[in-house]
This record gives structure tokens, C-alpha cells and sequence, in this order.
């Protein structure tokens, strides 16, 4: 029997007849063979193992050796249109090698594709000296996973098994970790969080010292939030001087033109979350900020809301606006006043969003120690000031299994995922002290998702439909409950988070060893790392035109359409270059009617069943969504305050919309009446189609 086999690199490599299986199987999927797939797959290989047994006795078959017996037996067997796929499979993957070799990238033993090989080069995988690649997309993932297994250790636990187990996670594509810790775990940095708050206090040694503290953290790859509330108002008394105040618009520019100058040591865009009260008598400068397109553009900016806001706009009355230094009242507003404002705003810009801090502070397990009065860059993460997070997320796309999900490979990947980011809270190395101690004495962590828009179109399921909300609910509380059992158990081998008894977990849980389990990311990047659709985002286009570097442009579909395509026998190049023209399906001639009906792109979907997607996520998620509510060019004001207050009823913690085409520099072109395909950057996974948006 055939034990070894030689890779197209010349790598001889254990022989594994489940891949020759698997590939099979797919093939069949594809042809619309269904019901017997699985079995027919394991003959026919079965039947290459033994072909392969009499022609390669004593030698060592190459891959192409073995995939021609495939063709073979395939044939031989009457799977005509399953050998017709599997040539297809053959000949795809050879362009993409071809393709590959032109664009100077290689990926080891993992499938990647060119777009994300050129991402890992870019920005994750460790350079030596000279600039040159010193590591493989596959040693990075050993890095990693060998750095976040050391704190095994301390606990008497066994390193190496859980190495083994980060690293399948990683690169089986089944879960990532957020960005710094892929590109620092075992470095000389090995600064792993990705999310961060720190306070701004009413003096210019807290304001300049949150600043050096920002740049810091950012020169890591870390982002930055920070609650301008407790500034004084522009105009107010400052004793020292006998001067008067400039507010915080001002020191907000000087925050934005730190970031500017450090550009986070090359590898991430400099990323800020600004905040203020909605009673702070600068508001309204504040919300108006960016409707000039060269203010603030490495921050994002939230108004932070509360329940008697939100009534007041609802009830058109008025609201008193609050000197944070005395405490007083300086004047009112009218809140459905400002409340227009900030959506008409939202509208033009982009920016601001709203946080709801009462529905934060309400579910915050920490609320009896101290209340949340900010969020990471991207609103998923709210955190009190000096503390820190470190996110991950599960592509749930990976775990489709026919008409459902594997939920025991869920379950498993959950456990292991919350292992791997508590072990992260160990491993990390961190900037300051305060910060050490305030992540230490809660440790949370955020595991999400990414690849649900895949998983849905794997499934059958529209997005904007009740059944793919019901089965976010379903899922989502599935990951959560497991999360927690796991950080449980973690909890009582480890010891609980110091905060543990002080916190609302002590009365439902013997231990928990981190203070919050679950976030929903924008995921970005890794999201194309791992060949997933963004977050919880609905596609942003079925087939589109990828910038991967200067100069080169490619045609990408997504997977789960081309395959669907294929099964159903309307797939053709054309057709491609036609859907590519707008990204969606909607008016494409030869289409048929149920495809349509399940892959939707993000125009397609309509501002309800956003906000009511990400509501229903939140249901089940400790921490926060992050989630863009993408509106078509001729969306109107209107319809941001419909989103905003739909978002407040519905109980999300923040909202965000971004209309196309209200910032400059966009990383997504849609050419109006179809005249050129959509293109998207290299770094752009969907949601908000703004560099800054997503990191």
C-alpha cells in the first residue's frame, strides 16, 4: 500500500487517503450528487489506493500521479459530469498556481488564496533585516501557536498538545485571532491585543499623557478609544491661567495628528474611537466635525446616548446640556434638534454613530466596580479605561454539514478558542502597568464569528429572512453558552478573574475565569486570511474585481456561489463577468430565480433586516456587534433616523451606517448603470467600504 507521496515542491509527504476522498466528494457535491456522495467517494478512492498499489509498487506517486487514477476511475465508474468537476477542480488549482508563480507567493502546505498570501506578506509575517520574508504563511501559524501555548505551563498543563491544537485551529482556517496577535506572538513586540480604552482626564497632563499612552499602544497594532465627556466646554474658566478652555474638539485634532505622525510602525492604519456626551455643551461642534473630509481621519467618532435621550427625541422636548467640570447646567437643546443633526451628519459623512451606554452599562457584569464610558475603535468593544481585549473569531462557513451545522465541531472549536484567547491575556506583553493590571483583573476576551453570510448561502437561507434570524439566534446562543462553560472550567482549574466576586457572575457561576466571552468583530483582514465572508455582514458582491497589488487586478467569485453555480449547471465565465459588472445577482438574465433568492449582497439587503441582524446577535453576545448598515447612494437622512432609533428599540449597544459614496478614498467602486465591474481593494472584506472602518 502506498505510504508516501511526492508534492509538486518535490516535499515527499505522508500518504492520506482521506484527501483523495474528500476531493472526491466535493466533486460529486458539486455534479448535484447528494444522497450517496459520501459512500460512492470512499469506494472510488478505495479503488485508486488499490491502482495505485499495483502501478507505484516500491516507488512514490506524485500528486498528479494519483489525481490522473482519479480521473480514471471516475470515468471508468460512470461518474462522467463528477470527472468533468474534478478536471475543473485540477485545472483551476494549476491557474492559480500558475497565478501564484507570477505574483511571486507561495503558501507552503495551506490553501490560500493569491489576494491572501499578498495580505500575509504585507503586513503579518515576520520580515528579517533586509526587508526579506524571514517565515511561511504555515511557520507563522507555528509561531503563533507556540508562543499562546507557553502559559500551559504555569498551570501544569500540557504545551505541546495544546500547540498542536492552536495550530490546526489557525491553519485549517477554522479560527483566527485578531491582528496583533498573529503578527507579534513570538516576536520581540509580542504586544497581542487588539483593543484598548484609556481615560482622558480635564488637565493637560491627562490629555498629553493619554496621548503618549495612545502612541504606545498604537505602534503595536493596537487601537485606541477614548470618552472626551470629561473635558471642560469650550469657553468655560481654567483657574491656573485665568484663561478659558478650548474644549475638546481641539485636543481631539491633536490625538488625530499623533496618530497621524506614528503611522503604527507600517503595519496597521492608526485607529481612534472619540466620544462625547450628548449633553456636553461642545456637542454640537463635535458631531460637525468631519463634514470637512480632512478632519479626523484616523478617528471614528459616537455620540454616547442613553435612554432619556432617546425619549426626549421621541417626545420632541428638550435636553440640558452639562458642564462636566461643575456639574451644571449651561443651557438646553432641543433633542430631536441635535438628534437631526448627528443622523443628518451620519448621512453625508459617515460619521457619528450612536453608543448606547445605558444598554452597555446595564448588561456589563462589572457594572457594581465601575461603568463603561467607551469603546475600541470599531464600537465591538466596550471597555472600561485601562482595559484591554483580545478578540477571535470562528468561521463558521467551515462547520456547514448538509442542511446544518457540525455542532460537535462547533462545541469543540469554542472551547479550544477560549483557551487559546485566556491564554493570550497570559502570553501578552503589555505597554503599561495600568493596563497589565486592569486586563489581569477581568481578563475578557471576545470570540465571534466570520463567514455567516457563506454559511447562510451554504444552508439555502436568504439573509434577510426570519429564518436566517432565528438561526443566528440559535447559533449564537450555542457559541455563548459554550463559551461560558468553557471559561468555567477554565475558571476552576485556573482560578477565577480577581474581579470575580465583585462582578454579577458570582451568583450564576461556581467560576469564570474571564468577565466577558463573546464579541462580534468586523474581522477585516483575517477574514480574507481564512477566505470567509466579514463578520456578520451580508456579501458585499457575488463576483467583483480584486486590486491585489500595483498593477494586477483579478476576477474573484464567491466560492459558495461558483460552486452552487456549477451544481445547478448556470455557471459560465460570462455570466461571472456580467454579475461582476454590479456584484449582485438582481436583473442578471440566466440566474436562476432561487439563486437569487439566496445570494444577496449588502445593497440588496434592506436597513431593517440589517440592524435586525445585529440585534439579534446581540441577543447573545457579552460584549458588543460591530455591524455597518451599507445604504445605497440615494438613501436619505430619513433612513438613518429610522436606523438609529430601530437600533435604540431593538436593543443594540451602538449603530454605525455608511451610505456609498459619502467619503472620498473609498476601497469599494460601484460604477453607476453597470458600465465597469465592481472593484474592491486588496484589504477590503465588506461592511463599511472605508479604509478606516474596518482595520
Amino acid at each position: 500500500m502506498p505510504t508516501q507521496v511526492k508534492k509538486r515542491s518535490g516535499k515527499t509527504v505522508g500518504f492520506e487517503l482521506a484527501k483523495i476522498t474528500n476531493a472526491i466528494h466535493k466533486a460529486m457535491l458539486d455534479s448535484g450528487i447528494t444522497d450517496k456522495s459520501l459512500r460512492e467517494s470512499g469506494s472510488i478512492s478505495r479503488r485508486v489506493e488499490q491502482e495505485l498499489n499495483k502501478r507505484f509498487s516500491g516507488r512514490i506517486p506524485s500528486v498528479e500521479d494519483i489525481q490522473d487514477i482519479v480521473e480514471e476511475k471516475l470515468m471508468s465508474g460512470g461518474y462522467t459530469a463528477v470527472a468533468r468537476n474534478y478536471i475543473l477542480y485540477r485545472q483551476a488549482h494549476k491557474e492559480m498556481r500558475v497565478l501564484k508563480s507570477m505574483l511571486g507567493v507561495s503558501d507552503d502546505e495551506l490553501k490560500l488564496t493569491p489576494n491572501a498570501i499578498s495580505v500575509l506578506e504585507r503586513r503579518y509575517l515576520v520580515k528579517g533585516q533586509s526587508g526579506a520574508l524571514a517565515e511561511t504563511p504555515a511557520q507563522m501559524f507555528a509561531r503563533v501557536a507556540a508562543a499562546i501555548a507557553k502559559p500551559d505551563r504555569m498551570y501544569g498543563q500540557d504545551a505541546e498538545r495544546s500547540k498542536r491544537a492552536f495550530y490546526d485551529l489557525m491553519a485549517g482556517m477554522l479560527f483566527l485571532p485578531n491582528s496583533p496577535t498573529l503578527m507579534n506572538a513570538g516576536t520581540g513586540s509580542n504586544q497581542l491585543s487588539a483593543c484598548f480604552v484609556l481615560p482622558v482626564e480635564d488637565s493637560l497632563d491627562g490629555i498629553f499623557g493619554a496621548i503618549h499612552k495612545a502612541v504606545k499602544i498604537q505602534q503595536t497594532g493596537g487601537g485606541t478609544g477614548f470618552s472626551f465627556s470629561r473635558l471642560r466646554p469650550n469657553g468655560d474658566v481654567v483657574k491656573t491661567t485665568q484663561g478659558v478652555a478650548s474644549g475638546p474638539v481641539p485636543f481631539i485634532r491633536v490625538f488625530n495628528a499623533a496618530t497621524e505622525a506614528i503611522k503604527q510602525g507600517g503595519k496597521r492604519r492608526g485607529a481612534n474611537m472619540g466620544i462625547l456626551r450628548y449633553d456636553h455643551p461642545d456637542i454640537q461642534k463635535f458631531v460637525s466635525i468631519k463634514l470637512d473630509k480632512d478632519e479626523l481621519n484616523n478617528f471614528n467618532i459616537s455620540v454616547s446616548a442613553d435612554d432619556k435621550f432617546m425619549k426626549a427625541v421621541a417626545n420632541d422636548s428638550d435636553i440640558e446640556l452639562i458642564n462636566p467640570r461643575t456639574g451644571s447646567s449651561t443651557g438646553s437643546m432641543n433633542a430631536k434638534l441635535l438628534f437631526d443633526q448627528i443622523a443628518t451628519n451620519a448621512w453625508t459623512t459617515g460619521d457619528p454613530g450612536l453608543v448606547f451606554m445605558d444598554e452597555i452599562n446595564r448588561l456589563s457584569p462589572l457594572r457594581n466596580i465601575e461603568l463603561i464610558e467607551a469603546t475600541n475603535p470599531c464600537g465591538e468593544q466596550p471597555l472600561l479605561p485601562y482595559e484591554s481585549c483580545n478578540l477571535g473569531s470562528i468561521n463558521v462557513a467551515r462547520l456547514a454539514r448538509r442542511n446544518d451545522i457540525d455542532w460537535g465541531k462547533l462545541a469543540d472549536a469554542v472551547r479550544e478558542s477560549v483557551h487559546f484567547l485566556d491564554n493570550v491575556i497570559d502570553a501578552n506583553t503589555y505597554i503599561l502597568k495600568e493596563i497589565n493590571d486592569k486586563t489581569k483583573a477581568n481578563r475578557k476576551i471576545g470570540l465571534g464569528i466570520m463567514g455567516w453570510a457563506d454559511l447562510l448561502a451554504i444552508l439555502g437561507i436568504r439573509y434577510d429572512s426570519t429564518e436566517a434570524l432565528n438561526f443566528a439566534g440559535k447559533l449564537m446562543a450555542f457559541i455563548q453558552k459554550t463559551a461560558r462553560e468553557a471559561s468555567m472550567e477554565i475558571g476552576l482549574a485556573r482560578g477565577s478573574f480577581p474581579n470575580f466576586e465583585r462582578s454579577t457572575l458570582g451568583k450564576d457561576f461556581k467560576a469564570m475565569r474571564n468577565s466577558t466571552v463573546t464579541t462580534i468583530a468586523p474581522t477585516g483582514t483575517i477574514s480574507i486570511i481564512a477566505g470567509a465572508s466579514s463578520g456578520i455582514e451580508p456579501l458585499f458582491a457575488i463576483s467583483y474585481v480584486r486590486n491585489v497589488m500595483e498593477g494586477t487586478q483579478l476576477i474573484e467569485v464567491n466560492e459558495v456561489f461558483r460552486s452552487y453555480a456549477k451544481r445547478k449547471g448556470f455557471y459560465s465565465d460570462e455570466l461571472i463577468r456580467r454579475i461582476s459588472m454590479s456584484g449582485s445577482l438582481h436583473g442578471i438574465d440566466g440566474v436562476p430565480r432561487e439563486a437569487k433568492e439566496i445570494f444577496v449582497s449588502a445593497f440588496d439587503v434592506s436597513p431593517e433586516w440589517h440592524v435586525r441582524m445585529q440585534a439579534e446577535f446581540q441577543k447573545h453576545v457579552d460584549n458588543a456587534v460591530s455591524k455597518t448598515v451599507n445604504l445605497p447612494t440615494s438613501a436619505t437622512p430619513n433612513d438613518v433616523r429610522r436606523i438609529y432609533t430601530t437600533a435604540h428599540r431593538l436593543h443594540c449597544k451602538g449603530i454605525t451606517v455608511y451610505r456609498y459614496g459619502s467619503k472620498e478614498n473609498q476601497v469599494l467602486s460601484i460604477h453607476p448603470g453597470g458600465k465597469a465591474p465592481v472593484v474592491a481593494d486588496s484589504e477590503y472584506s465588506g461592511g463599511c467600504p472605508y479604509p478606516y472602518c474596518e482595520r
